[in-house]
């Protein structure tokens, strides 16, 4: 059975200024899903299930569901911070959905077969695809997951600061914990970030970090909707607070329930988080065509396994 790739589209793009999921990147018009889909067909998924806002489900859509019409199966899920959850018959009045380990699990029912998850608005890389679709189709079961590592010096930005989930693993590439570092840069060529003590800790080149690429077993949704009941129960006084998906897997493994296995990806990564992000993804992804790493247009080819 192939895998499925959950797409997490829901955000609001407060910062960046607009549906910036529909935003076109590409030297053809192509947005960042666009490729991330274009990668995981090749890769070996089978389905795509996008998780969106009922407000944005038109222009969604016209802009991105209408490409994919014979090339691999699409559906939908549905975030809202009332979304239905069983075991829930009241949410607490809150402005945000509940973060996304929430927008995982409004997923549950449409998908039966192991699945990797992704931010809508941030581009992975091809052998990153690879990776999870060997691991999901060869090695997952419902006590190994998986999260594809990149290597920290592929993920800053050359305009300000970032913040980034470090890896902490034994010494069989197992995760053990998912460390936030803030406002991380390179100081005289040495990557540090900013500790609580405000001052500047080093980094390796080499470092690990998550940039939220997860592979999973269909058996966690349980798992998943009976935490977050008691998240929600815990939190109803509290209308920021979000489930994470890091919060959920790190709770696994400290429990036993799951080990998660780190798999590494020398591919660059990039993202848009703000307007100013833009021109330099362009600039990235003309670089790829020119590369010959993907066709222009993106869909002018045929994919491998369409």
């Amino acid at each position: 059975m192939k895998p499925t790739l959950l797409i997490l589209a829901a955000g609001m793009g407060s910062r960046y200024g607009g549906l910036k999921q529909v935003d076109a990147v590409g030297p053809a018009g192509e947005t960042i899903i666009e490729y991330s889909i274009y990668d995981a067909i090749n890769a070996g998924f089978g389905k795509v299930v996008f998780v969106i806002r009922k407000e944005i489900e038109v222009p969604f859509k016209e802009k991105i569901g209408s490409q994919f019409e014979g090339k691999i199966a699409i559906e939908y899920a549905f975030q809202e911070f009332d979304s239905p959850i069983e075991g829930i018959s009241e949410f607490p009045e809150r402005l945000k959905p509940w973060g996304t380990a929430h927008a995982v699990l409004v997923a549950d029912g449409l998908i039966n077969e192991p699945f990797a998850v992704i931010n809508a608005d941030d581009y992975y890389g091809i052998d990153g695809f690879k990776s999870m679709a060997n691991f999901l189709i060869n090695d997952c079961t419902p006590k190994t997951q998986s999260m594809i590592g990149y290597v920290i010096s592929n993920t800053l930005s050359d305009h300000g600061t970032v913040n980034r989930g470090v890896a902490a693993m034994d010494d069989h590439h197992m995760l053990t914990a998912v460390n936030e570092r803030l406002k991380i840069k390179r100081i005289d060529g040495v990557i540090h970030y900013d500790g609580d003590d405000g001052q500047p800790h080093p980094l390796k080149d080499k470092d690990l970090v998550s940039m939220n690429f997860w592979g999973f077993h269909p058996s966690l949704f349980e798992d998943i909707r009976k935490d977050f009941i008691q998240f929600v129960a815990d939190q109803k006084d509290h209308p920021k607070a979000e489930f994470f998906i890091p919060l959920f897997v790190d709770n696994y493994i400290n429990s036993g329930r799951i080990e998660v296995k780190v798999l590494v990806s020398e591919d660059r990564w990039y993202g848009v988080t703000y307007q100013e992000d833009k021109p330099i993804v362009q600039k990235a992804f003309s670089k790829l065509v020119a590369e010959g790493r993907y066709p222009a247009p993106l869909w002018g080819a045929k994919v491998a396994n369409a």
